[in-house]
């Protein structure tokens, strides 16, 4: 028996359906500005994936460049001005940040009610609170696919690996939120395939490329595998994988996400459905 195979493309499309017809229901087209500091290839591909689903929904998107070297005061300046721009709900700043740039700072100056990524302290603290918050959206997106298989996880067991603040500790937040019994653990937490091996739920967000064998699952488990990392081809070029060695976990798992066309359309999805949800709030606010 193999696992059920999560179709991040097709669960996406569910999100999306149901966006478009919040959309008919607001007073004007709802916009998203993303910026983007520097020239990471990976950055501008998943820049331009974003922007391109917006226009697709009807949405308004817009791109704001800034050089790799642009200081940290010019950055936090387009944020401010995008921050009192009437036409923009939703404002993400592509990470990775350029080490010269505190992250942190940056996510503080964004407006928490345009943080469609869900990581001013804010938006975090709400949701840690288990108030009504901007999530973010990767592990929205994880949580979605997640209820697609089983939509009750109460008494659940549930293992993250990773400790982030976009992916790991929000992804331990919502499952808590939802009744699951939660163990968050990282790649240095000692005996992690014995905690694995007990989990109904399996998330994996660490970013390291084959981490989780089919011996570390639960049979019939679900698995959400949030890991990309390029992998080097002996004959040139790359391949992108995932925290989990898929050939070995679909013959265990009960359903799981593959990589790529798992999570990452997910993500996309969730970050549009976080910009009209912003959009909403703020047409209500100015009613």
């Amino acid at each position: 028996m193999t696992a059920n195979i999560l179709d991040g493309h097709a669960h996406a499309r569910i999100v999306i359906d149901s966006i478009a017809d919040e959309l008919e229901r607001l007073p004007r087209v709802p916009g998203l500005a993303v910026v983007l500091v520097g020239d990471d290839p990976a950055s501008h591909i998943y820049v331009q994936s974003k922007i391109r689903m917006a226009g697709r929904l009807g949405l308004r998107g817009e791109v704001e460049f800034l050089p790799y070297d642009a200081g940290e005061a010019e950055l936090l300046a387009r944020i401010e001005t995008l921050n009192v721009r009437d036409d923009i709900d939703g404002i993400l700043v592509q990470l990775p940040l350029p080490a010269h740039i505190d992250t942190l700072r940056v996510m503080a100056a964004v407006d928490p009610s345009k943080d469609v990524d869900g990581l001013h302290a804010l938006n975090a603290g709400r949701l840690f609170h288990g108030d009504d918050a901007l999530v973010p959206c990767t592990p929205l997106g994880c949580l979605r696919l997640i209820k697609s298989i089983q939509s009750n996880l109460t008494g659940c067991h549930a293992v993250v690996i990773g400790s982030s603040n976009i992916v790991g500790k929000p992804m331990a937040a919502l499952l808590l939120k939802e009744h699951a019994t939660v163990t968050q653990t990282h790649i240095h937490t000692r005996g992690i395939s014995n905690i694995c091996r007990q989990a109904d739920i399996l998330v994996s967000a660490a970013g390291k490329a084959g981490l989780v064998r089919g011996d570390w699952i639960k049979p019939q488990a679900i698995v959400i595998d949030v890991g990309t990392t390029r992998v080097e081809k002996p004959e040139g070029g790359y391949v992108v994988r995932g925290d989990v060695t898929f050939d070995e976990a679909v013959q265990v798992a009960g359903a799981i996400t593959p990589v790529p066309r798992g999570v990452g359309p997910m993500t996309i999805a969730c970050l549009m459905e976080n910009t009209v949800k912003a959009a909403k709030a703020r047409a209500a606010r100015l009613q």
